[in-house]
C-alpha cells in the first residue's frame, strides 16, 4: 500500500493516467571499445506496486482531467507571460515593443437570446422581452430554431482557422502599407508575433483571442522600429480583421463566404502592474488567454467532449436542443463527399471547429514542449538524489556515457477503484491546504 500511495502521488492528480507495460534499462557503455555494462537502473512495469507504469493522460480539458488541464493552463499562462515581460529564452526588452489584445468574433447566424447593455453598461431586455440572468440556459440559443442558419454556423466553425491565417497575411500587407513599405520589404524592418486561443461562445461560435506584437527584423532580440506603435498596429488590425475573406463551398446553389464579425475589440497592453482596474495589464492578458486555454465547445455549450462514432448515440445523449442540432448539421454535412476534406464527422463533437486552440509564432516566446521538457528533466534529476544516485553518472565514468534501452506498450487507461479511492485520498489533503 505505501509503494502504491507513492506511485499514485507522482501522476498529481491524473485521474486518466495510460498505463504501460515495459522495462527502462540504464547501461554504461564505453565509446571507445563499445562494451556495454549491466544496468545501473532498471524499471519494470511487472515490478511496480500498480502493475504498470502510470503516465499522466494530459489531456487539457477540464471535463476529462482537472489535474492535466490545471498543468496546461499554468503552462499557457508562462507561455503567453514570456511573450509579454520576457523569460525563458525572451528577453525582458519585448516590454517596450508594441503589444495590443484583440478579440475576433464570428458574425451572425440568427438572432439569439442575449443580456444586451445600454448607456453606462445598464441591461436592456432581450429581443424576447425578458432579462436573462448570466447563467440562464437559454442564453446563445436562437429565438426561432427554424430560422437559424445552422449549415453556415458549422461550416463557419469549420473554416475559423482558414481564416484566421487569411487574416494574419492581411495583417502584414496592412502594416506595411502604413509604414510605406512593400510587402518584400517588411521582413527586413519589423516581425508580426502573436499567440491566440479560441473560445466557444454560448451559441456554439468559435471566436480567437490573441496577443499580437511587434518586433524587429528578427523577432524579440531586437527593437522594433520608430514607427512601429500600438496605434498603428490597432489601425492595421482592424483594416486587416475587415478585409480578410475565405471562399467556402457552394451547397444546394448557395454559396459560402466567411470573415469575421462586426464586433471587434483591440486594447493595448500596458505594463505587468495593475493600475486601478484603468489598464489592460499583462497578468490579466495572460490569465484570461490561459483559462480558455482548458475550455472546449462541451464547456460553452454542453455538448459532447469526445467524438462520437455513431450519430445513434445522441439519443442516449442528455444534450442541450441547439448543441445537438449543431451536432447533428456537422454529421450530415459531414457525409457529403465535396466536403469530406473538412472531416466535420470526426469534429461533430466540436461543432466542425478543427483548429488548434491555441497557437503561436515561433519568435513569440518559449513553447509548451520546452516548458514540458524542462519539468521532466527536474523530476528526473528529484527521482536520482531520492535513489541516492548521481544524476549525471557519466561524469564519474571517463568516456563512459549511458545507453538507455527501453520497450513500452499500451496496456489502458484509468485506475481501478482501489487505485481512484487512494487517488481521492491524496487529493483532499491538497484542497485543504489550498484552501488554508
Amino acid at each position: 500500500m505505501p509503494g502504491l500511495l507513492r506511485q499514485l502521488s507522482t501522476l498529481g492528480g491524473c485521474t486518466r493516467p495510460v498505463r504501460l507495460a515495459g522495462y527502462r534499462a540504464e547501461h554504461p557503455l564505453d565509446t571507445a571499445t563499445g562494451e556495454i555494462g549491466p544496468a545501473r537502473h532498471r524499471l519494470d512495469s511487472a515490478e511496480l506496486p500498480a502493475g504498470h507504469l502510470l503516465v499522466r493522460c494530459g489531456n487539457r480539458r477540464s471535463t476529462r482531467c482537472a489535474a492535466c488541464a490545471e498543468t496546461y493552463r499554468r503552462d499557457t499562462y508562462h507561455l503567453i507571460t514570456a511573450g509579454l515581460r520576457g523569460g525563458k529564452g525572451t528577453p525582458e526588452e519585448i516590454t517596450t515593443h508594441p503589444r495590443v489584445f484583440a478579440t475576433f468574433t464570428a458574425p451572425g447566424f440568427g438572432p439569439v437570446h442575449n443580456r444586451p447593455t445600454g448607456p453606462g453598461g445598464s441591461p436592456r431586455p432581450c429581443r424576447c422581452g425578458r432579462r436573462h440572468q448570466p447563467d440562464e440556459p437559454a442564453l446563445g440559443t436562437p429565438l426561432d430554431p427554424e430560422r437559424y442558419d445552422y449549415e453556415t454556423a458549422v461550416l463557419w466553425n469549420a473554416h475559423a482557422g482558414a481564416l484566421w491565417r487569411r487574416f494574419t497575411i492581411h495583417l502584414r500587407r496592412e502594416i506595411a502599407k502604413r509604414a510605406g513599405l512593400t510587402q518584400r520589404a517588411f521582413r527586413h524592418h519589423a516581425r508580426v508575433s502573436f499567440a491566440k486561443v479560441a473560445e466557444y461562445q454560448k451559441r456554439g461560435a468559435v471566436h480567437f483571442h490573441a496577443v499580437v506584437r511587434l518586433d524587429g527584423p528578427t523577432g524579440g532580440s531586437t527593437p522594433p522600429p520608430r514607427w512601429a506603435t500600438a496605434e498603428l498596429l490597432t489601425d492595421a488590425i482592424h483594416a486587416a480583421a475587415h478585409t480578410a475573406r475565405v471562399n467556402g463551398p457552394t451547397l444546394d446553389g448557395r454559396t459560402h463566404t466567411f470573415a469575421f464579425g462586426h464586433q471587434l475589440d483591440v486594447r493595448t497592453i500596458h505594463g505587468p502592474d495593475l493600475d486601478a482596474g484603468t489598464h489592460l495589464t499583462d497578468r490579466a492578458v495572460a490569465a484570461y488567454i490561459a483559462k480558455y486555454a482548458t475550455k472546449g465547445a462541451e464547456t460553452a455549450t454542453g455538448t459532447l467532449d469526445r467524438p462520437l462514432k455513431f450519430a445513434a448515440e445522441l439519443a442516449q445523449l442528455d444534450l442541450p436542443p441547439h448543441a445537438e442540432r449543431l451536432i447533428r448539421t456537422a454529421w450530415a454535412l459531414g457525409a457529403r463527399k465535396d466536403l469530406a476534406h473538412l472531416r466535420l464527422r470526426a469534429w461533430a463533437h466540436m461543432l466542425g471547429f478543427c483548429g488548434h486552440f491555441s497557437t503561436k509564432t515561433r519568435h513569440y516566446s518559449t513553447t509548451l514542449g520546452t516548458l514540458r521538457r524542462a519539468r521532466a528533466d527536474w523530476r528526473r534529476l528529484q527521482a536520482a538524489h531520492a535513489r541516492g544516485e548521481n544524476p549525471h553518472p557519466a561524469e564519474n565514468f571517463g568516456d563512459e556515457t549511458t545507453l538507455v534501452l527501453a520497450h513500452w506498450a499500451y496496456a489502458g487507461t484509468g485506475l481501478n477503484p482501489t487505485e481512484e479511492w487512494l487517488t481521492a485520498s491524496l487529493a483532499a489533503p491538497a484542497q485543504e491546504g489550498g484552501r488554508a
